[in-house]
């Protein structure tokens, strides 16, 4: 928002006008085109790229606007994106899919990764590109599978594990864009470089993740408890865009800080209601992202790289369905919904757009490989309904086509995996009484901790404010005071609420 204001600002006295007549270009045109693609039954994402094309520099049509505005609002409709996938993020069921989606993830994404550089190193680009080009065609588009599985109604064991696929993919995606913002700024790409990279980033995530537990979902609650839509409206985009600018204060990207406020606020049990009342908000500033990367399509450019087009779009469908199958099959979860699980995850979408985006901001790849992705991104959505459809019929006949032999042991191998992952029989009483001494004990150490940190800084801080700001000693000491008071409070009212739940 800062920065839409400070373009308002910088801009002629009329400058405010042609945001105005900009902002009502994009979101009429997207409207007309995104109806027209309701209409034909296809992805409303495709619909936003062709409206970018229309009002963008490259098609001669006498509409357009600033791509200066349209990158600045995007910037929004990245975090807010972001910040959603956090919301259906939740590290309970992380855990639980662990093992099973975390193996079908790790083989997908690693497979798809080494093909992503082979096919750059093939079509004869750098070293950077080829690093950029393998992340761009590793992560599946979460937005176009949602969509494509609510339309079809499919129920069922596979959406659990596809989702849960996803979940582990976009974990891959911000690891991965954390680390393609340190290789594009020209650090060093060595393996002890790249481990520190990801050790620092570890370091963030886990620290804002510990911190952030302990104040976050307390604090959504609370909100919530309010009863005002608009006050947990406000309060959570302010969250949103906080945790943006924090991410970008340590020098990692927005969409990691959007994304980590999400999944805090996910974990206070209001994740479901706090997305429903931020989808308008989130679906706007969207629909503007998704327009500016239509206005970066230059279609000459299509057709003079056209041959990376064709051999990305070959690497991401038949990559992932072999990579998907593969990783399926080995979790033991057999045939058919290996099959069905490959098919129904053989595309990218948004994460690619942005780590393309990365790539152009840094310098790091040419202008060309935006709207390659773009393309490649096009094609694999436009197919993603086809092979969803088609799935359980191509997945029924190699089921049928297989020898005997490999029938009966991947039947033998799947119902072991089954008994493994069977959840041992525990006392709901028990497990509650656990879970409840673990936080009790915890909110007790986090109290005894901020008193002692209270205790050994205050009289700093007295001195500080006296010296700084010329505060009057008692009064200082009075307001550390009433500040520790304030701090400790949640954590002492949630001690006794535990207390009492224990008892």
């Amino acid at each position: 928002m800062t920065e839409l204001a400070l373009l308002v600002a910088n801009d002629p006295p009329n400058g405010g006008f042609h945001i105005l007549t900009d902002l009502a270009i994009i979101l009429c045109v997207a409207a007309l085109t995104t109806v027209v693609f309701q209409r034909i039954k296809q992805p409303v994402v495709l619909g936003y790229l062709l409206a970018g094309m229309i009002v963008g520099p490259h098609l001669p049509i006498p509409l357009f606007a600033n791509e200066e505005v349209a990158h600045t609002l995007s910037e929004l409709g990245v975090i807010l994106l972001m910040f959603s996938l956090g919301l259906e993020f939740n590290l309970r069921r992380l855990v639980r899919v662990a093992a099973t989606s975390g193996l079908i993830a790790g083989i997908e994404c690693s497979m798809m990764f080494l093909l992503g550089q082979l096919a750059s190193h093939l079509l004869g680009w750098g070293s950077l590109e080829s690093w950029f080009t393998a992340a761009i065609v590793t992560i599946s588009s979460t937005t176009i599978v949602v969509k494509a599985f609510a339309e079809r109604g499919i129920t069922g064991k596979l959406p659990e594990i596809v989702f849960g696929v996803l979940i582990f993919e976009d974990l891959v995606g911000i690891l991965l864009l954390a680390i393609l913002t340190t290789v594009g700024s020209g650090a060093s790409m060595s393996l002890a470089a790249l481990g520190l990279t990801a050790g620092k980033l570890a370091g963030f995530i886990v620290g804002l993740l510990l911190v952030g537990m302990l104040v976050i979902p307390r604090l959504v609650r609370l909100i919530v408890k309010l009863g005002r839509k608009e006050t947990v409206i406000v309060a959570n985009v302010g969250l949103c865009f906080g945790f943006a600018l924090l991410a970008r204060a340590f020098g990692y990207s927005v969409a990691l800080g959007a994304f980590l406020g999400g999944a805090l606020v996910s974990e206070s049990g209001e994740g479901e209601s706090i997305e429903r009342l931020i989808a308008p908000v989130r679906d706007v500033f969207a629909a503007v992202f998704f327009v500016s990367v239509g206005m970066l399509i230059d279609p000459k450019l299509i057709a003079q790289h056209w041959v990376a087009v064709v051999v990305l779009t070959a690497v991401v469908v038949l990559g992932k369905v072999m990579g998907v199958s593969i990783g399926t099959f080995l979790a033991g979860y057999g045939v058919r919904l290996s099959v069905q699980a490959g098919m129904s995850l053989a595309q990218i979408g948004e994460f690619s757009f942005i780590i393309a985006g990365l790539g152009l901001s840094l310098g790091a790849t040419r202008h060309f490989l935006y709207p390659v992705a773009v393309a490649v991104s096009a094609l694999t959505t436009l197919l993603t309904p086809w092979l969803i459809r088609g799935s359980d019929s191509v997945a029924a006949y190699l089921d049928r086509r297989l020898p005997q032999s490999l029938q009966t042991y991947a039947a033998l191998y799947g119902s072991w995996l089954e008994r493994l992952r069977a959840p041992r029989e525990t006392s709901d009483g028990r497990s509650t009484i656990r879970r409840l001494i673990r936080r009790l004990c915890l909110d007790l150490a986090v109290l005894a901790a901020l008193a002692i940190g209270a205790a050994l800084a205050g009289p700093h801080a007295e001195t500080l404010a006296h010296a700084r700001i010329g505060m009057a000693r008692p009064v200082a000491r009075w307001l550390v005071l009433a500040l520790s008071v304030l701090l400790v409070s949640p954590f002492l009212l949630g001690a006794v609420r535990l207390a009492r739940a224990l008892g």
